[in-house]
Parts: structure tokens; sequence; C-alpha cells
């Protein structure tokens, strides 16, 4: 596929501001700092649409970037550890987990998970949450550039 056009849209930290176009979405989900970012940006080949960094749970909201102006791309906030308080990313993964069960647009999760290293016990959950659920998803393997 070609991108033509791709956008950030907006952010959204509640269900009201969640993007409401109908059009279908991707949502790109893994553990803080395991390159969602990066691999939106590659995908998209622009160097820093979807804002990267080297400090985990940098992403705290769901941002969509529309591409091609006929579908989303949706950077979820990171699982697992980041330099916050365990209040603040109970409230990511709930925000998360909200999206993924009440989106109707969701066609495809991609689950990011490191190369480098075993799946942790919160890829394993959320991997066996996305089957429960009969979720369409694919895992991907990030990370190989630095074996």
């Amino acid at each position: 596929m070609k991108i033509t056009s791709a956008e950030f849209i907006k952010s959204a930290f509640k269900r009201e501001h969640w993007v409401d176009s109908g059009l279908p979405e991707v949502a790109f989900l893994g553990r803080s700092n395991v390159g969602k970012s990066s691999l939106i940006n590659s995908l998209l080949m622009r160097k820093s649409l979807a804002r990267t960094s080297n400090t985990p749970g940098r992403t705290q909201s769901i941002n969509y970037f529309l591409i091609n102006n006929g579908f989303y791309f949706v950077d979820l906030p990171g699982y697992g550890y980041a330099k916050v308080s365990k209040s603040m990313r109970a409230d990511w993964g709930k925000m998360a987990e909200d999206y993924l069960s009440q989106s109707g647009s969701l066609v495809l999760c991609v689950q990011l998970v490191d190369v480098r290293h075993a799946p942790t016990k919160l890829d394993i959950q959320l991997n066996e949450w996305l089957n429960f659920r009969a979720k369409p998803h694919i895992v991907v393997a990030t990370k190989s550039d630095k074996l």
C-alpha cells in the first residue's frame, strides 16, 4: 500500500474523546518502550509523526493518526514498566482495555514484543485476552536491530 497522507489527529484521555468516524482502526499495543511509536513511524515512512522517547511511559493517551484519509493507526499507552505512579499505570491499562473492548471500528490489534527477551507475564496476558475476546491480531517482534 502506498502511503499518500498521514497526520496526527488527536490524543484521547477519555471515552468521549475517541475518534468516532466509522473508519477502520488498527491499534498498536505492547509494553512501555517496546517500540510502538517507532513502528508506526517506520510503516508511515516518517521520522517523528508518532512521538518516540528512550524513557518508558511517554505515551499516556490514545493517539489517533489518519492514514490516506481512509483508516486510523491508534497508538495505545504501554503497559508494564514506566516511571509513573501505580495508579497512573492502572489508569492507562483501564483506558487501553476500554478501547480494545468498546471500539466499534477496531479491525486489527498489533501486539509488539521485544525480541531480545522472553514474553513477559503481561505480554502473555494480553495475548490471551485478545484470543479470548476473538480480537483479530498479529504479534510483531521489535528491537531486532539491538541484537
